[in-house]
């Protein structure tokens, strides 16, 4: 086993980093399909149900704000844990006003603060992000990722479908409250955890928006890197958006269905994430880019299978286990490598750019999934879904072009007091820092 682990500072790490996921994954649900759900409940009309999908925006948007997260600390703060807990305070208290609010007494107050919830989340996202990248080793980078996913799909296991259900019994009122008290282990978990020494922080905001950019963009292979962010996961997101349409026409009920992608996919998803970061703990990050990426096109495969032969619970299970696996897989490595990408103390702007990059790419790819399943029909679509696999792998051939950091260039955590009493530490001048 590798010794890494075992030293007090990643370890602490690592379990920060499952708390800290939890928290993460935690609010998104509970302003979007659990928010409509009570909205529908109260009588609210479905269009008006329909139109608080945009206060989701700021997760899509969060890089226009990143830049700060970079350049400025709260007060009497470290940059990362600062924002993290700046943002977990935000969170705990909106949320317990939404719980608070009624959406028969107007709908204006509820729509601000669940736009106010989802940006404090996507804040504490960004934090959360660049702190993952900069406090673990680049061996455990793929672990961490892994760790941080699974418990992610957990927190929106609980915000989703048991939210609702506890709705059903106790009421929304105290569903809400209940979530918001759910935040907490994660809060406590960041005041915890320890500190990734930083280079100084830009001296402008312009140098925080331009620098971190820069940094990318100069590097050697930069184009080809961002190019296969953008196409890795092209084939598994493009068929796992139409998953359950297709289960459904297929003539599995709705609660096959359901227990099969919110039961066995989601066990799946949480075992194939740190099974593919224990992994990368001993492989090299390309060969876990390659490996991983031939189980994901061998899950469109698998669907293509199902899609032949038709109703068939057995296949069905087998069909969501292995496409969940090798998601979980997948994002592993796929995490590690945009993590890879960040630079130290600009990596609240560079992973918010790239994941943005990777997200966008993936709503406008996706977006004609179902014309084209149509036009094509299950078979072929599935059978496209492998082939758009391919182009993210054979851009690997080139990976010993691309220049990443360095692994011996970043020094584990640092090892000091919990939060209210940890000093950003200031080490040597980056060359080249603060210039706008």
């Amino acid at each position: 086993m590798p010794s890494e682990p075992q030293e007090p500072g990643n370890t602490r790490a690592l379990a920060a980093t499952v708390l800290l996921g939890f928290a993460s994954g935690l609010p998104l649900l509970l302003t979007s399909t659990t928010l409509q759900a009570w909205l529908t409940k109260a009588g609210v009309d479905l269009g008006t149900v329909g139109f608080f999908a945009l206060v989701g925006l700021p997760y899509t948007l969060k890089f226009l704000w990143s830049p700060l997260l970079d350049r400025f600390a709260p007060p009497g703060l470290p940059r990362r844990r600062g924002w993290i807990l700046a943002a977990q305070v935000a969170l705990v208290l909106l949320l317990v006003a939404l719980a608070f609010a009624d959406p028969r007494a107007g709908l204006r107050w509820i729509a601000v603060l669940a736009f106010a919830v989802a940006f404090a989340s996507a804040t504490q996202d960004i934090a959360i992000d660049a702190w993952r990248a900069e406090i673990l080793p680049p061996r455990w980078q793929g672990l961490g990722a892994s760790l941080h996913v699974g418990a992610y799909r957990l927190a929106m296991l609980i915000a989703g479908a048991i939210a609702l259900i506890l709705a059903d019994r106790v009421g929304f009122r105290i569903t809400y409250l209940a979530m918001a008290a759910f935040l907490v282990p994660g809060l406590v978990a960041n005041l915890f955890a320890p500190q990734p020494e930083l280079p100084p922080a830009p001296r402008t905001l312009r140098a925080a928006v331009a620098e971190p950019l820069k940094a990318l963009l100069r590097r050697r292979g930069a184009a080809e890197a961002l190019l296969f962010v953008v196409l890795y996961k092209l084939g598994d997101s493009l068929g796992l958006a139409l998953v359950v349409p297709f289960l459904l026409k297929t003539g599995f009920s709705m609660t096959e269905v359901g227990l099969a992608t919110k039961g066995v996919g989601v066990v799946a998803i949480i075992l194939g994430g740190p099974l593919g970061g224990l992994l990368m703990a001993w492989w090299p990050l390309r060969r876990a880019l390659v490996v991983f990426g031939l189980v994901q096109l061998t899950t469109s495969l698998v669907l293509l299978g199902l899609a032949l032969q038709g109703r068939s619970l057995p296949w069905m299970l087998a069909a969501i286990t292995f496409e969940n696996l090798g998601y979980g897989l997948g994002t592993a490595a796929y995490t590690a490598f945009m993590m890879r990408l960040c630079d130290k103390g600009l990596a609240a702007t560079q992973y918010a750019l790239v994941s943005s990059l990777m997200a966008l790419a993936r709503v406008v790819f996706a977006s004609p999934a179902g014309v084209a399943a149509e036009a094509l029909g299950w078979p072929a679509f599935f059978g496209l879904c492998a082939v758009l696999a391919l182009p993210g792998l054979l851009l690997l051939l080139r990976f010993e072009r691309w220049e990443l950091p360095a692994p011996a260039s970043q020094p584990g955590p640092a090892r000091g007091p919990p939060l209210w009493n940890c000093p950003e530490p200031v080490p040597a001048r980056r060359p080249g820092a603060g210039r706008p």
